[in-house]
């Protein structure tokens, strides 16, 4: 899950690079806009972007294609 807001410069890189990961597994990202819920807008406030896997922590602010490859290898290892 990717947590942003529109016209985040950091938000569009992070994208950038998700959008260029290669991972064995069919990934869906789901993005939440913090702007349209006052509790993940308090949450997060100027701490975006943030990348959770399954439900974890992976990433905030930036990420390389590398980094995340690997990250989300590790954390979904054993899925089926």
């Amino acid at each position: 899950m990717l947590y942003s807001r529109p016209d985040c410069r950091l938000c569009e890189e992070m994208k950038a690079e998700l959008r260029r990961a290669k991972t064995r597994r069919k990934t869906v990202l789901t993005e939440v806009n913090i702007a349209a819920d006052p509790d993940l807008e308090r949450q997060y406030g100027q701490s975006i972007p943030v990348l959770t896997i399954n439900g974890r922590l992976a990433f905030k602010g930036r990420l390389s294609t590398a980094e995340f490859e690997r990250k989300f290898s590790r954390l979904t290892e054993g899925e089926i």
